[in-house]
C-alpha cells in the first residue's frame, strides 16, 4: 500500500471571499474542523502517514496550526510556492524527492474515498495515473471523462448534458507515478491540461469509480452545502493549542 500523499492546498480561495480574507481555504471549518484536517484523517485511516501540503496563500497560518503533524499521528511536510506555479508546477516541486507512487488530492474536496480499493484498481491496470471519478448531473460545470472500459481516454470540457460522453467527472483524487511528472514543462503549468489530458490520449490513465460522499468547497454555495451535509470520517479532533 502507498504510504505517501501530496495535498494541493495553495489557492487564494477568491470565490470563497469574504471567508478567505483572513483565513486560508485549508483552514476553513467544516463541521468545526478544517477542511484539510478531514482529508488528512481519511489518509491516515488507510495508513498514509507521510503527507506533503502544497501551500501558497497565508501558508504560515496553516503551518502554525498543523506544525509537523505529530498531534495527528502523521509526518507532515510543506512545499511552499513563493510565486504562482499552477497546479502542475506546485505538484512537480512538491514531488521532487519522491520516487514511488503517491496519492495526490485536491485540498478543497471532501470525500470518504476508499484508498485501498483505489490502490487495487491502480495495480490492476498499472497506469501512470489512476483517477477517481464521481457521477454528477450538472456536467456543464465540469470536465467530463470519456471512457474505454476502465481507461480514461479523453476529457470533454463543460459539455451540454445531452451531449456528455458520460456522467463522470474528475473527483480530485489520484495515484500518480512520479515519472509522469516529467511531461510537465518547467515553471508554471497545469496538471489537468499539461499532464492528465496528454496521458489520457496515450491510454495511461485508469479510472476508480467513487460512489459515496463528494463535496467540493471551491465556492461559497458549495462550501455551505458541504458544511451542512458532509458526514465526518471521525470525531477525533486535533488538540487545541
Amino acid at each position: 500500500m502507498i504510504d505517501r500523499a501530496i495535498i494541493l492546498a495553495g489557492g487564494l480561495g477568491t470565490r470563497l471571499r469574504p471567508l478567505t480574507d483572513k483565513i486560508p481555504k485549508p483552514l476553513l471549518p467544516i463541521k468545526n474542523k478544517p477542511i484539510v484536517e478531514h482529508i488528512i484523517e481519511n489518509l491516515k485511516k488507510y495508513g498514509v502517514n507521510k503527507i506533503t501540503l502544497c501551500l501558497g496563500y497565508k501558508a504560515e497560518q496553516v503551518k502554525d496550526y498543523f506544525k509537523d503533524g505529530s498531534e495527528l499521528g502523521i509526518n507532515l511536510e510543506y512545499s511552499i510556492e513563493t510565486e504562482p506555479l499552477g497546479t502542475g508546477g506546485a505538484i512537480r516541486k512538491a514531488a521532487e524527492k519522491i520516487n514511488k507512487p503517491f496519492f495526490l488530492l485536491w485540498g478543497d474536496n471532501l470525500m470518504d474515498l476508499d484508498l485501498a480499493t483505489m490502490y487495487k484498481d491502480y495495480l490492476r491496470d498499472a497506469p501512470q495515473v489512476t483517477m477517481a471519478l464521481v457521477p454528477r448531473e450538472d456536467l456543464e460545470n465540469f470536465g467530463v471523462a470519456v471512457l474505454d472500459g476502465s481507461k480514461i481516454i479523453n476529457f470533454i470540457e463543460k459539455p451540454k448534458r445531452q451531449e456528455a460522453p458520460s456522467k463522470l467527472i474528475n473527483a480530485g483524487a489520484f495515484i500518480v507515478e512520479p515519472e509522469c511528472l516529467k511531461i510537465l514543462p518547467e515553471g508554471k503549468s497545469s496538471m489537468e491540461k499539461d499532464c492528465f489530458e496528454k496521458l489520457a490520449l496515450l491510454g495511461e490513465i485508469s479510472a476508480h469509480f467513487h460512489k459515496s460522499q463528494w463535496y467540493p468547497t471551491d465556492t461559497l454555495k458549495k462550501y455551505l452545502l458541504a458544511d451542512r451535509e458532509f458526514k465526518p470520517l471521525s470525531n477525533i479532533s486535533k488538540k487545541q493549542q
